[in-house]
């Protein structure tokens, strides 16, 4: 599993809109709006590197409102939780 934080720059009149649009995408499992220099931030999750062209530029980028992105992949998670388990859910196995 590949994770990317996606910082999101959004119209000021279209953060809530693009929120709800991106937060429908496959590939994109939350989307936290917050303060700051950017809008929004998108959790990404994926099962392959190649995967996160299909959902960031290829779909992200295009949502209508959505300024500029800047995205930061996860190299390793600090969690007392099994993250792998839970973010595995509901996906079908790989080929």
């Amino acid at each position: 599993m590949v994770t990317a934080l996606v910082f999101i720059k959004t119209d000021v009149d279209r953060v809530h809109e693009a929120a709800e649009e991106i937060a429908a995408l496959d590939g994109v499992s939350e989307v936290y709006s917050v303060t700051g220099r950017h809008d929004l931030v998108a959790m990404v999750r994926v099962r392959r590197h190649d995967d996160l062209n299909d959902v960031i530029p290829g779909r992200l980028n295009k949502v209508r409102g959505v300024r500029d992105t800047e995205t930061h992949i996860a190299f390793r998670t600090y969690s007392q939780h099994d993250l792998e388990v839970a973010f595995s859910l509901g996906l079908p196995d790989a080929d």
